[in-house]
């Protein structure tokens, strides 16, 4: 007996979705036509996807005919679903399939709207108006806004009444400022610059770029620390930890329109030239610079979307290298760099290009291939000829001087080299003016004005316990073995950052 609610599926489409990954990316569903009728984002595409083949029936008629109208699926796999979200939006704004109404219709999904006032407010809305209100979105998911929204209420709280604000001195605040949930400027206990720098951070947070807004809580937690204002320091690292925990747990990111469709249509030919898993999101590009083999310096410069950010560069004094000596130098940079975001637990990128040819790929491959990154693509660039040599081929890359990839990949080899150039002429300059007790991590130029005038000089820093150390204020145990782990060799000078 015939079954009106049982689906017979394409053994083409079976042995598709058979050997779909176990990871993020996006899926894109075609007719007998070759036309895109439905685009999709996954945390998992294997599992996404069969769950569509596995029902008898569907209670939406629309799905069982998306089911039945499907004759070839392919993807697209992304590093996490965040980046799987963009994907997926860019998509359906290029192919409008058929059967992604939903999407098409944005002005069903929530935006967060940051108010034009003059000490903004945080509100929630389904129509974006030209008001000259900040707004970010639209979102897909509620789950999504829901959290953000909750990370904002504990660590970036603006204030929620619908008052002008008129700031008096001599109003008593409200209990959302007594519970930590609002900066009280009616009351003047917060004025416009640090409000705004409240805002900024949210905005940050909400376009997804995490790294930067971590930097940023990096250095006013320093700063704070530096004044021994330990509780505002303490603030401000489980504010960076609480960002940290929802960036690898899940970026939840909105429909970006920041990525331009030149840049797009750049970063899928370069995924399509170097035969790419993902899409190069963030690139990382490395160089070294020297004066006659004395102060070698190595760095990394960071592309997110085809533009640098420069809160990201990092660049390494090198220590095991004599002489001139670029090939392990490249080797120890590299090494160091992916030493500490393993450590870490920061983000990986999709793409490393390394300034140079051959030889210097092989030491960068090598130093990959020490910390267990095979699975990273590596490339070089060389000068002169501009031809990329790649981890996988035997044969370089030759693309035309016009290429719009070869382009980025020039614009990244030049930034590194800049940067690896002001990091030489820097690092020269700082020998000159800073204490050696400032190449310790965790002591900055005020702990390190508090040693040396408690104990007078290095030389007797030198030679302290580090029961004598904790003796000045500020340096507690851990600090104290620190120091006397490097006046002892056994730790040296650390990455610098730019």
């Amino acid at each position: 007996m015939h079954n009106d609610n049982s689906l017979m599926v394409n053994p083409k489409i079976k042995n598709i979705v058979k050997n779909l990954p176990l990871r993020p990316g996006v899926y894109i569903m075609r007719d007998e036509e070759g036309n895109v009728i439905y685009v999709g984002k996954a945390k998992s595409l294997r599992k996404r996807v069969s769950s569509y083949f596995r029902h008898q029936g569907f209670a939406s008629p629309r799905l069982r005919k998306l089911v039945e109208t499907i004759a070839d699926i392919s993807t697209i796999r992304t590093e996490t679903e965040a980046e799987a979200l963009i994907v997926e939006s860019r998509l359906i704004k290029k192919y409008k399939p058929f059967f992604n109404i939903d999407l098409k219709m944005n002005e069903r999904y929530p935006y967060i709207k940051i108010t034009n006032e003059r000490f903004p407010r945080l509100v929630i809305t389904r129509n974006k108006e030209d008001d000259g209100s900040i707004y970010l979105g639209p979102y897909i998911s509620a789950k999504d806004v829901r959290v953000l929204l909750r990370l904002i209420e504990r660590y970036f709280p603006l204030r929620s009444c619908k008052a002008e604000v008129r700031p008096d001195k001599r109003r008593r605040p409200c209990l959302n400022y007594a519970l930590g949930r609002c900066l009280a400027p009616c009351a003047g206990l917060c004025g416009e610059t640090e409000y705004r720098e409240r805002v900024d951070d949210i905005v940050l947070l909400l376009q997804g770029r995490s790294s930067e807004l971590v930097e940023r809580m990096r250095k006013r937690m320093e700063l704070s620390a530096s004044d021994l204002d330990f509780e505002k320091a303490a603030r401000y690292r489980d504010t960076i930890r609480a960002i940290w925990r929802l960036s690898r747990q899940r970026v939840p990111t909105s429909l970006q329109e920041d990525l331009n469709a030149e840049t797009w249509d750049t970063l899928n030919q370069l995924q399509e030239i170097l035969k790419m898993d993902t899409l190069p999101w963030r690139i990382d590009g490395f160089d070294i610079s020297h004066m006659s083999g004395r102060e070698t310096y190595g760095v990394v410069v960071v592309f997110e979307q085809g533009v640098a950010n420069p809160s990201l560069y990092r660049r390494f004094k090198i220590r095991t290298v004599e002489g001139i000596d670029d090939f392990r130098s490249m080797e120890e940079t590299v090494h160091r760099r992916y030493q500490k975001v393993l450590e870490n637990n920061e983000p990986l990128p999709q793409l490393i290009l390394i300034d140079g040819g051959p030889v210097q790929l092989e030491f960068a491959k090598k130093a990959l291939s020490d910390l267990a990154l095979v699975t990273i693509p590596v490339i070089s660039l060389a000068k002169r000829e501009e031809l990329i040599y790649h981890s996988e081929k035997e044969l370089p890359i030759r693309l035309d001087w016009a290429d719009p990839v070869l382009q980025l990949l020039q614009r990244v080899r030049d930034e590194s080299h800049r940067f690896a150039i002001k990091s030489h002429r820097r690092g020269r300059g700082v020998r000159l003016t800073r204490s050696r007790l400032e190449d310790i991590p965790g002591v900055g130029k005020h702990t390190a004005a508090l040693l040396l005038s408690h104990f007078g000089s290095m030389k007797k820093i030198a030679t302290l316990s580090p029961e004598e150390l904790t003796t000045v204020k500020g340096i507690g145990p851990v600090l104290a073995k620190k120091i006397v782990s490097f006046f002892r060799g056994e730790e040296h000078e650390p990455e610098t950052e730019a």
